[in-house]
């Protein structure tokens, strides 16, 4: 499926300032300023100036909350994007209730304990994030994530993510049954997006760290639906097909229908020519003959 762009000249413009470019500067941006952001539930809070607001939200990272101060805004990520700057990317410490820094385990345990499914849906929004793929929540689609080649607000997202796990019990119990899948496929089709499964398979590895990620492998799947009209031959592109054989077999006929006519009416005007030139031969013996018969007579008498 080709990209969606929300408006003309915006490819280009996605083109000169590439996700993976802005990324960059945010990262640069966060280590300089040291930046530390507070797990207040499912969500940490992070507080940044206003250039930092302006990556966030260029690379999409997290919501800005509005707030009464000038000088600076408030931003809040989800448990997997506040994750990823800080256990990827390396520019974000966060802190708990008891104002201490969180290390990368402590961190992850205390992620798992308010998302038992945040192993697998971690793995999967830092595969597609790698990719330079900006992920978004897919609640409002009916899935996990839904992923854009760039900016929302220049076009429109390819892919609506679900995340399964291979190997074991499916973390989110989606796509067990048929009537799942169709609705899933036929709403993902409804919002012209492409349904992409990631299947993630932690080969026997556990969740008590995250140096494991490293070895959990992702499968990745796109599931489409199959409309029967579409492999149904119809009538009329039957016959058009059809005439469109036919025409080169037809214009080869005439050329050889043109071809042996020509040659037999040139060998009828040879024999014709012919015929003429016997027909003169002839009418000059008879008018020797004639002119010879009345000398006679002439004689004769």
């Amino acid at each position: 499926m080709e990209p969606r762009w929300k408006g003309k000249g915006l490819k280009d413009k996605a083109l000169a300032e590439p996700v993976s470019k802005i990324v960059s500067q945010l990262q640069s941006s966060l280590i300089q300023s040291d930046a530390h952001g507070l797990l207040a539930g499912c969500s940490v809070l992070i507080e940044v100036e206003s250039e930092q607001t302006d990556l966030l939200d260029r690379a999409c990272f997290g919501g800005r909350i509005i707030t009464a101060e000038k000088d600076k805004d408030l931003f809040r990520l989800g448990l997997e994007e506040a994750f990823y700057l800080c256990h990827s990317l390396k520019c974000l410490k966060i802190v708990g209730g008891d104002n201490c820094s969180k290390n990368d385990v402590e961190l992850w345990q205390c992620m798992i304990s308010k998302k038992s499914t945040f192993p697998d849906f971690y793995k999967a929004y830092s595969h597609l994030r790698m990719k330079n793929w900006v992920v978004k929540s897919g609640s409002n689609y009916g899935v996990d994530f839904v992923a854009y080649r760039h900016h929302p607000s220049l076009v429109h997202s390819e892919y609506a993510v679900l995340v399964l796990s291979e190997g074991e019990g499916e973390v989110n119990g989606r796509l067990r049954l048929w009537s799942d899948l169709h609705c899933t496929t036929r709403v993902s089709r409804g919002v012209v997006k492409t349904l992409l499964v990631l299947k993630i398979n932690k080969n026997g590895n556990g969740t008590a760290s995250p140096s494991y990620l490293e070895k959990y492998t992702v499968v990745e799947r796109t599931v489409t639906r199959w409309h029967p009209e579409q492999c149904r031959e119809d009538h009329m592109i039957v016959e058009k097909r059809t005439k469109e054989l036919e025409a080169p077999v037809k214009a080869s006929l005439k050329t050889k229908f043109i071809q042996n006519h020509d040659v037999k009416l040139k060998q009828g005007l040879v024999g014709t020519i012919r015929n003429l030139s016997l027909v003169r031969v002839s009418l000059f013996f008879v008018s020797i003959f004639l002119i010879v018969s009345c000398c006679l007579m002439d004689c004769l008498n």
